[in-house]
C-alpha cells in the first residue's frame, strides 16, 4: 500500500503511468478503426490455431478488426532481428556501427526503421492476400490502386505504433515496444478466459446435468490454476540470478562499506527476458505471410507443406497415418537459439572484462582480462541453458496440451501470452522501483 501511495506522491512516476495509459487508449481506439475500403468477416477467427492468431492476440484484436494498426509492431521486431544478426560481423558496415557506442546505436536504429517500412509493406500485402483468399475480408476495390491505398494505411499504422512505443520509452513506463505487445495481450485475455468458460461450462450448464456441471467446474478450475502456475513460474525464473563474487583492487578504507554492498556481479538466469518468445513467434508467422504473398491464392503443395510445418499449434501430417509436431519443435529451437543470442547482447562478456580491467575490479579467484571473459561466458552459457529450457517449457506446455486434446485450442496461446505479460510487468515494476529508489523512496518501504 505504501508503494501505491508513493505513486500519487511522486509526480514523475504518476505522470509516466498516466502517459502510458493514454497511449493505451490511443492504441485501443486505433485497433477498432477498420482500414477504409475493407469489409471484415469474423468467421476465420473461430480457428485459434490459425497462423495469424498470434499476431491478432499480440495486437489486441487489431488484425481481427483489420484496423489501421493491424500490423502491430511486428515489422519493427522482424527488422530488429535482421539488423542485429547482420551486425554480428556479417556486414562490416553494420558491425562497425554497433561498436561506435551511442552514435552507432542511433545509426542502427535508423537503418532498422527504414527496413521496417519495407517489411511492413511486404507483410501488409501478404496479410491482405491471405485474408482475402480465406474470405476473412472483402475489398471494395480490387485494382492495384485499391491494394496500394490499403497497404499505405497499414504501413502508416505500423509506423505510428512504433512511434507511440518510442514515446512510452521516453516519457512512460517500460520498453515501449514490449509494453504495446503487453497491452495487446492483456486486451485479449478476457475473451480467452470467456472462451474457456464457454468451452468447459457453457453446454454442460444447458444440459442441467449436475455431474457434467461439476466436471466442467473442475476443468475450468484446473485451467485457471494452470494460468496462475505459469505466472508464478515465470516470475520465479525472471527473478532468479547467479551472483559472481567481485573484488576491488583499489578499494580504500573510506569506501569499503559501499564496495561490500556491491561485491557481486548478478547474471539473470533469463537474461533475455521475453524477447526470445517474441522473436520466435514473429519468425513462425513469417512463412505463412511469404507464401500468401507469392501464391496468389493458389499455393503449391510444397508451399502448403511448409506452412503446415511452421504451424506450431497443430500436428504436421507426414503420411496418411502419422503426424509429428515439427512446428512445435522448430518453435522450441528458435526460443532456445534467441535466448542465447539475446543473452550475449544483454551481457557482453568481452565488454564486462574490459570494464573490470580498467576499473581495477576482478572476479574473485579469476585473473583479469581473457580469463575473466572466458569465465563469464562459461557461466552465462550454463545459466542461459537453464533459462532457455524454462522459457521453452512454459511456452510449449499449453501448446502440447492443446495438441493432445487435454485442453481446448483457446489455451494454446496462453503460455506465450503469459510469458510476455509477466516478463513485461516485472520490467515495469523494476523501472518504477528504480525511479522511486532514486528519489529517496527506499525498497524496504515498498
Amino acid at each position: 500500500m505504501k508503494k501505491v501511495a508513493a505513486f500519487f506522491h511522486n509526480k514523475d512516476v504518476l505522470n509516466r503511468i498516466l502517459f502510458t495509459l493514454a497511449i493505451f487508449l490511443v492504441f485501443r481506439i486505433g485497433s477498432a478503426i477498420t482500414v477504409p475500403g475493407v469489409t471484415v468477416s469474423q468467421n476465420i477467427w473461430d480457428d485459434t490455431t490459425s497462423s495469424f492468431s498470434l499476431l491478432n492476440m499480440m495486437g489486441g484484436g487489431a488484425l481481427q478488426n483489420f484496423s489501421i494498426l493491424a500490423l502491430g509492431v511486428s515489422p519493427y521486431i522482424t527488422s530488429q532481428i535482421i539488423i542485429q544478426l547482420l551486425s554480428m560481423d556479417v556486414l562490416p558496415s553494420l558491425a562497425n556501427m554497433s561498436k561506435e557506442g551511442e552514435s552507432g546505436r542511433k545509426k542502427l536504429d535508423v537503418v532498422t526503421r527504414v527496413l521496417s517500412v519495407a517489411l511492413a509493406a511486404v507483410q501488409a500485402y501478404g496479410i491482405i492476400v491471405a485474408l482475402k483468399n480465406s474470405n476473412g475480408i472483402t475489398l471494395n476495390d480490387d485494382s492495384p490502386w485499391g491494394y496500394t491505398k490499403i497497404i499505405v494505411f497499414m504501413v502508416a499504422g505500423a509506423l505510428i505504433l512504433t512511434w507511440l512505443g518510442d514515446q512510452i520509452t521516453d516519457k512512460g513506463i517500460g520498453n515501449g515496444i514490449s509494453v504495446l505487445i503487453f497491452e495487446g495481450i492483456i486486451a485479449s485475455l478476457p475473451s480467452q478466459i470467456a472462451n474457456a468458460f464457454t468451452s468447459y461450462l457453457g453446454d454442460k450448464i444447458e444440459t442441467g446435468d449436475a455431474s457434467l456441471i461439476l466436471e466442467g467446474a473442475v476443468q475450468i478450475t484446473v485451467y485457471l490454476l494452470a494460468m496462475i502456475a505459469i505466472v508464478v513460474f515465470v516470475t520465479f525464473i525472471e527473478r532468479s540470478q547467479r551472483r559472481l563474487p567481485v573484488s576491488h583492487s583499489n578499494t580504500s578504507q573510506s569506501n569499503e562499506l559501499s564496495s561490500q554492498q556491491a561485491s557481486f556481479l548478478p547474471i539473470k538466469v533469463n537474461a533475455s527476458s521475453v524477447m526470445p518468445v517474441i522473436f520466435a513467434s514473429s519468425i513462425m508467422v513469417a512463412p505463412s505471410i511469404i507464401i500468401s504473398l507469392f501464391s496468389n491464392g493458389n499455393p503449391a503443395p510444397w508451399a502448403l507443406k511448409i506452412e503446415e510445418v511452421f504451424n506450431y499449434q497443430a500436428m504436421t501430417v507426414m503420411t496418411d497415418k502419422v503426424s509429428f509436431p515439427w512446428g512445435t519443435i522448430i518453435y522450441a529451437v528458435l526460443i532456445i537459439a534467441f535466448s542465447y543470442f539475446y543473452a550475449q547482447l544483454e551481457i557482453n562478456p568481452e565488454r564486462i572484462a574490459e570494464n573490470f580491467q580498467q576499473s581495477g575490479t576482478y572476479i574473485t579467484g579469476i585473473k583479469p582480462g581473457v580469463e575473466t571473459e572466458r569465465y563469464i561466458s562459461k557461466v552465462l552459457n550454463r545459466i542461459t541453458f537453464i533459462g532457455s529450457m524454462a522459457l521453452t517449457v512454459i511456452a510449449l506446455i499449453p501448446v502440447i496440451l492443446s495438441l493432445t486434446g487435454a485442453v481446448p485450442s483457446s489455451l494454446s496461446l496462453g503460455g506465450t501470452g503469459l510469458i510476455i505479460v509477466v516478463g513485461v510487468a516485472l520490467e515495469i515494476n523494476n523501472q518504477i522501483n528504480g525511479i522511486l529508489a532514486g528519489q529517496g523512496f527506499a525498497e524496504s518501504e515498498m
